[in-house]
Formats: structure tokens, sequence, C-alpha cells
């Protein structure tokens, strides 16, 4: 099973897209608001060393912004 984590902050358009995206797909995963949660703000920028939402970390992975290609190949989806 994957590891999914998604790092966003509200009225980011891209990270209600990538949200959708891994609903659509019955993917679970954990949100991580960095606006509200200084713990996840700071691992957002020191340990996976990005300043930008959504970013998505599937088990060792990082994903930045919405790359459907990336995302599909991690997750093992098939695109249509």
């Amino acid at each position: 099973m994957k590891h999914v984590i998604v790092y966003s902050q509200p009225n980011c358009p891209p990270c209600q897209v990538v949200k959708q995206f891994l609903e659509h797909h019955q993917i679970e995963f954990i949100e991580k608001d960095v606006s509200q949660d200084h713990a996840a703000r700071e691992k957002l920028i020191n340990e996976l060393h990005s300043t930008s939402t959504p970013t998505v970390t599937i088990n060792q992975d990082i994903v930045t912004g919405f790359d459907l290609k990336r995302l599909e190949e991690l997750l093992d989806i098939n695109s249509k």
C-alpha cells in the first residue's frame, strides 16, 4: 500500500485538483495544511526542499505541483 501525503494550503487551485484526482482514483491520503500546521511547513521546506503547494509524497517519492503523469506512474494508475 502506498503512503500518500498532500501538503496543501487553502485557496490553492492546484491543491484542490490533486486532492480531487486522488479521491477520484480512490487513493487514501493524509492532507497537511501548511498554512496551519507549523511542523508540516517546516518539513516541507527543510526535509522535502519544497516551497510550493501542492507537494505530494508517495512513500519516498516527491511530486511538486499537479504532475498527472508522475502521479499516475507512482500510484500505478493507467491513464485513460
